[in-house]
């Protein structure tokens, strides 16, 4: 799951051009995703793995490192 995010992230929505993100990386904090970006995440992360994710989802908490959105995506697909 965290390669997959990983590899969307930097392929698809980074700012600038990443060799690699840590797992507790602060991905809006280190200018890696911008607010659009998050969005864009958000959209792939529910088509990829088929959830759902609430407007109040949305958090900080949830989605600022690739490590807090693996733990969210996991305590949605159980």
């Amino acid at each position: 799951m965290t390669d997959k995010i990983i590899s969307y992230i930097k392929t698809e929505i980074s700012m600038e051009p990443v060799d690699d993100i840590d797992l507790e990386e602060d991905l809006l904090g280190n200018g890696i995703v911008d607010s659009l970006g998050m969005m864009q995440l958000v959209v792939f992360l529910e088509k990829e793995f088929k959830v759902k994710i609430a407007p109040e989802d949305m958090t900080v908490e949830n989605f600022n490192t690739v490590s807090s959105i693996s733990e969210y995506l996991s305590t949605k697909l159980n």
